[in-house]
């Protein structure tokens, strides 16, 4: 198997220089851009006595230049330290301090938010970089706390902060190289490049994101990316470029049916791949009658760089009316079983702790790791997530768990998404608390309602307490769900509800 720092390598030395690469806003950037910005690239870090090991921090956005520097780093053995321009500035400056690079490289537009390059000043080399795919040294000095080197490691990446302060984790050589060994291979007809093209709508700074460049690309496939998912562009590319696949988030899958798309214009499409976050499976069965298009959930985690359970279209023919709900099964080269707390390993269709073995893990092909996720597996393989170990809630002694009050939730005709946090109680510890996201165009509940709902479908102490009603849940850049964002909301409508004067009718149920 080539890898893929040695694949790249190969395509920025050989590809032709006119063949396409990246599409973006209507225009195809050729390999000759990409190989020009990688050589710059190269040539500046070297005159700073960053090579190979180095770690290279990118302020990572969906753009051609982007892409550019992420296969040159990779390609010239560097390790690139993925940063968010997603992020406010605040949290943006923190995480860059943070991440103790020797090297940012940003575009001049996050250079030119407020705060950024007055930090960026005080410390370690900035690269400019433009949408020609040039590259400008403003200077600078490395920190003496940086940390110059990460031997063995291909990328940085912080996981999604979803339920709590993001992390940051390393994904070897070896994890990326099998990651994407089962996702696609390069020509073997002799060919460098391919004709076909695959669509890139997902954050470059997400791992899903990730894999939808560096999959295509190590396959010798062209890209045409978006800056941000959007329905009409989306289309457009889909009907310009015909793929046979493609990949969206559970949101982006509601926005495509809200909007009523003629199956028409996708009807190339045979399968859409979904991960990131739960997909009802209600979701796909409506997007697959409407469109004849099978919606193939995947499940994985930043940390095994990438999918471990998913469905493909076999799979999906012949499985998908009985195992809905299922992420999957296993991919190829990775094991599962689910245990229970002190390591038991349970029969099939018990449910407890998720356990992982394969080559992409960080501990190597030889080791279960634990997961944070519960999980039942069934007779035929099948893995279903029931929610994650650490997002219990404790009321009073007994435990709760979110994804069961959420689906009870998500069993009303106007309620399209749910979700389940905790909040501190001074008798009981925690409680349970939700908010929903209603369908556009349906009659939007009362929240005693919804909680009527859950107790007709719940013990009592898995009822919440408290059920907001809003147009939106609080989403992250990857679509999934942002507890630590809903905490806020909550807690500015609770502080609401007590500051209304006495007699005014309220909308939250408590």
């Amino acid at each position: 198997m080539t890898g893929l720092r040695e694949r790249f390598a190969q395509l920025l030395r050989e590809a032709p220089s006119d063949a396409h690469a990246v599409e973006f806003e209507n225009r195809w950037y050729d390999w000759a851009d990409l190989r020009s910005a990688g050589e710059q690239l190269d040539r500046v870090l070297n005159r700073h006595g960053l090579g190979p090991d180095s770690r290279v921090g990118v302020v990572l956005e969906n753009r051609p230049e982007h892409v550019a520097v992420l296969i040159a780093t990779i390609a010239t053995k560097r390790c690139v330290v993925t940063l968010s321009p997603l992020q406010p500035v605040e949290r943006l400056i923190a995480d860059i301090e943070r991440s103790k690079v020797p090297v940012v490289v940003a575009s001049a537009g996050v250079l030119e938010r407020t705060g950024v390059a007055d930090a960026l000043a005080g410390g370690g080399v900035t690269l400019r970089l433009q949408p020609n795919c040039t590259i400008e040294d403003l200077g600078g000095d490395r920190r003496p706390e940086s940390r110059l080197t990460n031997p063995g490691v291909m990328v940085e990446m912080m996981t999604s902060g979803t339920t709590g302060p993001p992390k940051r984790v390393d994904l070897a050589d070896r994890q990326v190289d099998r990651a994407v060994s089962v996702m696609a291979a390069p020509p073997t007809d002799g060919r460098l490049v391919r004709e076909s093209v695959s669509l890139v709508v997902a954050p470059l700074v997400h791992v899903g994101g990730l894999w939808s460049v560096l999959a295509p690309l190590y396959a010798g496939r062209r890209i045409a990316m978006l800056s941000k998912f959007a329905v009409d562009p989306w289309v457009d590319l889909v009907e310009r470029h015909r793929p046979r696949a493609a990949g969206l988030v559970p949101a982006a899958l509601r926005a495509v049916l809200d909007a009523e798309v003629d199956p028409a214009r996708l009807s190339s499409l045979a399968v859409v791949t979904c991960g990131t976050t739960y997909c009802p499976p209600e979701l796909a069965s409506a997007f697959f009658e409407r469109y004849g298009i099978r919606v193939l959930m995947t499940y994985g985690a930043t940390e095994f760089a990438g999918a471990v359970a998913a469905w493909t279209k076999p799979m999906h023919e012949k499985w998908w009316d009985a195992k809905k709900g299922s992420v999957g099964r296993a991919v190829p080269g990775v094991d599962l079983r689910v245990v229970d707390e002190d390591g038991t390993v349970l029969a099939p269709g018990m449910e407890g702790i998720l356990e992982i073995r394969s080559a992409q893990s960080p501990l190597g092909s030889g080791t279960w790791v634990r997961s944070s996720d519960r999980a039942v597996i069934d007779e035929d393989g099948f893995l279903y997530i029931k929610g994650r170990t650490d997002a219990a809630i404790i009321r009073g002694g007994f435990k709760v768990h979110p994804h069961v009050v959420e689906a009870a939730l998500r069993r009303h005709p106007s309620v399209r998404d749910a979700a389940v946090v905790p909040w501190p109680d001074r008798r009981l510890g925690q409680v349970p608390v939700a908010a929903v996201e209603v369908v556009a165009g349906r009659p939007r509940p009362e929240p005693e309602e919804l909680r009527e709902r859950c107790r007709e479908a719940l013990t009592p102490y898995e009822v919440p307490t408290f059920v907001v009603v809003l147009d939106q849940l609080p989403r992250s850049p990857s679509a999934k769900v942002s507890r630590v964002d809903l905490m806020a909301v909550i807690e500015s409508e609770l502080r609401s509800r007590a500051e209304r004067p006495a007699g005014e009718v309220v909308h939250e149920a408590g």
